[in-house]
C-alpha cells in the first residue's frame, strides 16, 4: 500500500470516528468499532451547533402554512370566491410540493443538502413576493404552486440537521424543531392581526418573506453535511467541515480507528421498495400522508370555524348563512376578528408547550409507540370537536389538538430520518413528503369545503385516518430509537439480519 494511500485511509478513519458515522459492531475487514469512553471535548464536539441553525428552514415552511390559514378570508373577499376556490389556493401549494419533493430528494443525495436547501430559500421567496403582485386568482394558485415546490426543497434542511445530530441527542433535540415552527405560525397570525387592517394581505406576504432574505444571507456560516461529505469520498470537505466546527466549539478531533467506504451508488428510489424497505416504505407514505392531512386539516379547520362561526353546530348551513348571505346573496367579506386571531395564537402555542412529554416519550417508549399514541389522541380529540361548548373550551381542545398533531409530524420526521441509510436518506424523505403532501391537498376540500355542510362530517375523515395510521405504525417493522444513522444499503442488510 503507498504512503499516500495509507495517509488517505488514516485521515478518512478519524474523518468517521468524529462525526460517528456508524455506532453498531460489525465485524468485517474496513469496520471497527470504536472503543473507550469519551473525553469532555469529544462530547461537546458531538454537540454540533452548526447543524441547528437550519432550524430557520422550519420557521418557513410553518409560515407558508399559516398565511394559508389567515389569507383564505382576505383572497375569498377579493375575488369573491367559493369555498372550493379558496380550498384550491391551498391544494395547489401542496401540488407543487409533491411534485418537487422527490426530485428535490434525488438531488439533495446526489449533489448534497446545502445545496438544495438554500436553493429553496431562494425559489420560495421569490415566488412568494411575485404572489404578492398577483392580478387575478388565476395568477395567484399559479404563482403559490411555485412557491410549494421551493419549500419541498427547504425541507431537506431536517435531514441536514439530522445527519450533524448523534443518536443519543435525537430524541431531545429534533422535538425543538416545534419551537421554530411554532414562532413562524405565530409571526404570520402577529401580521395577519396588525398588517391586513391597515395595509392589505399583498403587504402581509411581502412582509413575510424577510426571514427568508435574512436566512439566504446567512447561508453561508451553514456547513454542509459532513456525513454526505464522506459517503461520496470528499474527504477533505469533510474534514475542513468538522475543523471549523470544532474550532468554534474549542476542542479537537478525537483520534479513529473506523473506516468507513465511500458510496458509489446514490439515490436510487429502488431502494426504498427493495425487500429490506418495502414494508416500512409502504406504512411511511402512509403515515406522512394522515401526518399532512390531520396536521393541516386541524390548521385550516380551525381557521374556517371560526371565520364561518361554526361552533357548536353539527348541521352548519343555518348557521353559516347568518354571517355569509345578505339579502340572499353570498357575503364574501368574513374577516378573521382580533378574538380570532388570539384563538389561533394560543392554539400555537400547543405545539411547543408538550415538548417534554414528546421528548420523554420518544426517550422512553421509542419512535413507534410514540406516533401510535399521538394518532389515537389526534382521533380522539377530532371528534371531540363536535361537542359544543364555550369559546374557551373550544380554545382549549384546539390547543391540544394543535399539539398532538404536531407531534406526531415531529416523530414522523425524526422516525424517517433515521430510518433510511445516508445514500438514500434524502430520496427516502423526499418521497415521504410527497406523500404527505396528497393528505395537504386533500385536507382543504374536506376543512374548507365539507366544513359548510356538517362538522361532523368533517370531522369524521381526520379522525379514522389517524385511527387507522396509529395501526399501521405499530406494523413497523424496525424501531430506530437508539440506533445510528446507517450509511449504506449493506450496513442495514448487516445490522437488520
Amino acid at each position: 500500500m503507498s504512503e499516500e494511500n495509507r495517509m488517505q485511509q488514516q485521515g478518512q478513519s478519524q474523518l468517521v470516528s468524529a462525526i460517528q458515522l456508524q455506532e453498531v459492531t460489525l465485524e468485517n475487514d474496513w469496520t471497527h468499532r470504536r472503543t473507550g469512553d469519551k473525553s469532555p471535548e469529544d462530547v461537546e464536539e458531538d454537540k454540533e451547533p452548526e447543524g441547528y441553525t437550519v432550524e430557520q428552514a422550519v420557521i418557513i415552511e410553518a409560515m407558508e402554512i399559516m398565511l394559508l390559514a389567515v389569507l383564505s378570508p382576505e383572497i375569498r373577499c377579493e375575488w369573491r370566491l367559493d369555498d372550493w376556490q379558496v380550498a384550491l389556493v391551498s391544494t395547489m401549494v401542496f401540488f407543487g410540493y409533491m411534485l418537487c419533493g422527490v426530485t428535490c430528494g434525488y438531488v439533495a443525495d446526489r449533489y448534497g443538502r446545502w445545496t438544495v436547501v438554500c436553493g429553496g430559500f431562494v425559489w420560495a421567496a421569490y415566488f412568494s413576493l411575485l404572489t404578492s403582485f398577483s392580478p387575478t386568482y388565476g395568477w395567484f394558485i399559479f404563482l403559490r404552486s411555485l412557491v410549494g415546490c421551493g419549500v419541498a426543497a427547504t425541507s431537506q434542511g431536517f435531514v441536514l440537521k439530522t445527519e450533524f445530530i448523534p443518536s443519543k441527542y435525537r430524541s431531545s433535540l429534533l422535538p425543538l424543531a416545534s419551537v421554530f415552527w411554532m414562532m413562524g405560525s405565530m409571526l404570520i397570525i402577529v401580521l395577519g392581526m396588525t398588517v391586513v387592517p391597515t395595509l392589505g394581505w399583498r403587504w402581509m406576504i411581502r412582509i413575510s418573506i424577510v426571514p427568508s432574505v435574512v436566512l439566504i444571507l446567512l447561508f453561508k456560516f451553514i456547513p454542509e453535511s459532513a456525513r454526505f461529505q464522506v459517503s461520496v469520498g470528499n474527504v477533505a470537505g469533510a474534514m475542513e467541515t468538522l475543523q471549523w466546527i470544532a474550532r468554534l466549539n474549542g476542542a479537537k478531533l478525537p483520534p479513529g480507528v473506523l473506516r468507513e467506504p465511500v458510496v458509489k451508488e446514490r439515490g436510487h428510489g429502488s431502494v426504498l421498495v427493495s425487500s429490506t424497505f418495502r414494508r416500512t416504505s409502504v406504512l411511511l407514505w402512509y403515515t406522512w400522508f394522515v401526518a399532512s392531512f390531520s396536521y393541516y386539516g386541524s390548521v385550516l379547520g380551525s381557521s374556517e370555524l371560526l371565520e364561518k362561526n361554526l361552533l357548536c353546530v353539527t348541521d352548519a348551513d343555518p348557521h353559516t348563512h347568518i354571517r355569509h348571505d345578505q339579502q340572499g346573496a353570498p357575503c364574501y367579506c368574513v374577516p378573521l376578528t382580533n378574538d380570532d386571531y388570539i384563538t389561533l395564537l394560543f392554539s400555537s402555542l400547543g405545539e411547543v408547550v408538550l415538548i417534554p412529554l414528546n421528548i420523554g416519550l420518544l426517550s422512553v417508549t421509542g419512535r413507534k409507540h410514540s406516533m401510535a399514541l399521538v394518532q389515537l389522541l389526534s382521533a380522539a380529540f377530532f371528534m371531540l370537536l363536535n361537542v359544543c361548548s364555550t369559546m374557551f373550551g373550544f380554545t382549549v381542545l384546539l390547543f391540544l389538538l394543535r399539539a398532538v398533531v404536531a407531534m406526531n409530524f415531529n416523530v414522523v420526521y425524526i422516525y424517517t430520518a433515521e430510518v433510511y441509510p445516508t445514500a438514500v436518506r434524502s430520496i427516502g424523505m423526499g418521497v415521504c413528503t410527497s406523500c404527505s403532501r396528497i393528505g395537504g391537498m386533500l385536507a382543504p376540500f374536506i376543512a374548507q369545503v365539507l366544513m359548510s355542510q356538517s362538522v361532523l362530517l368533517a370531522m369524521l375523515p381526520f379522525a379514522l385516518a389517524c385511527l387507522l395510521s396509529a395501526v399501521g405504525t405499530l406494523l413497523l417493522p424496525i424501531e430506530t430509537r437508539g440506533r445510528a444513522l446507517l450509511v449504506t444499503l449493506t450496513l442495514t442488510l448487516l445490522q437488520n439480519s
